[in-house]
C-alpha cells in the first residue's frame, strides 16, 4: 500500500497547484451535532429521491417536497398514515415513486427512535467514529430505507460528515494498491478499506477522510 505522502504527490502532479482548492469540507462535531434534525432528514431523502434520476429535476421539485412531507420534521412524517402517504401519488407538483415514498416514513420513524436514545439524530452521527465509516454505512442500511449502495455515504457528505466514498475512481485507485481486488461489498472487504482510510489518515496528521478520498480519485491513470 503507498504512503499517504505519495497519494498526495500524484494527485497534486495531475491537478497543478489548486489542488488544495478541490478537496471536499466537513463540519467538525460540534457543528455537524447542532445540525436540525429537519435538515438531516430532508437530506436524506433528497438523497434517496436523487437516486437514478437527473439531480436538477429532483432539486427543482424539492419545496414541494417539503410541503408534503411537513418540512420533513421527523416526528410528523412518522405519523403519517398509509391514507396520506397514498394521496401524495396524486400530487403532481413532486416526483411519484411509491417505494421512495414509504422510505420516507420508514426513515422518519428510523429518526425518531435515534433520538429517543440519543438526543438528536445529527448528535448520533456526530459522534460516530470516522475510524468505523463502513460501520456507520451498514447501520444506515440495516436500520434505514433505501440507504444500501453508496447512498448511506453519499447523504453523510450532503450532511457534512467526514465521510470517504467508494467511486468507481476511488475503488480502481484502492484495486491498484492491492487493497482490495473488486469493488467491496462484503464485511472483509470493506474492512480492509477501512483500515487503509485509518492509516492514511494517520499518516497525513488527521487530514479529513473525504479529502484523502478525492485525493486517491486524483491518481487514476498515473
Amino acid at each position: 500500500m503507498k504512503s499517504f505522502q505519495w497519494i498526495y504527490e500524484h494527485a497534486a502532479a495531475h491537478k497543478g497547484p489548486v489542488i488544495e482548492s478541490l478537496l471536499p469540507n466537513c463540519l467538525e462535531r460540534g457543528e455537524l451535532s447542532q445540525v436540525p434534525d429537519s435538515t438531516m432528514f430532508s437530506a436524506m431523502s433528497l438523497r434517496i429521491f436523487r437516486a437514478g434520476l437527473k439531480h436538477s429535476v429532483v432539486d427543482q421539485k424539492w419545496p414541494a417536497f417539503e410541503k408534503a412531507f411537513w418540512g420533513f420534521d421527523p416526528q410528523k412524517v412518522a405519523l403519517m398514515s398509509d391514507e396520506q402517504l397514498e394521496r401524495l401519488m396524486q400530487n403532481d407538483q413532486i416526483i411519484r415513486h411509491w417505494g421512495k415514498i414509504k422510505a420516507t416514513r420508514a426513515n422518519a420513524y428510523f429518526i425518531t427512535e435515534i433520538q429517543a436514545t440519543h438526543g438528536s439524530f445529527a448528535n448520533w452521527i456526530a459522534q460516530w467514529p470516522e475510524d468505523d465509516l463502513v460501520g456507520l454505512w451498514a447501520h444506515l442500511k440495516k436500520h434505514g430505507a433505501q440507504l444500501g449502495g453508496k447512498s448511506g455515504a453519499y447523504f453523510l457528505r450532503m450532511v457534512g460528515k467526514d465521510t470517504f466514498i467508494l467511486t468507481d475512481d476511488v475503488i480502481a485507485a484502492l484495486k491498484a494498491q492491492d487493497i482490495i481486488d473488486k469493488p467491496p461489498t462484503s464485511k472483509r472487504d470493506l474492512a480492509k478499506v477501512q483500515s487503509a482510510f485509518n492509516t492514511w489518515h494517520e499518516q497525513s496528521n488527521g487530514r479529513p477522510y473525504c479529502q484523502i478520498s478525492r485525493l486517491l480519485s486524483f491518481c487514476v491513470g498515473w
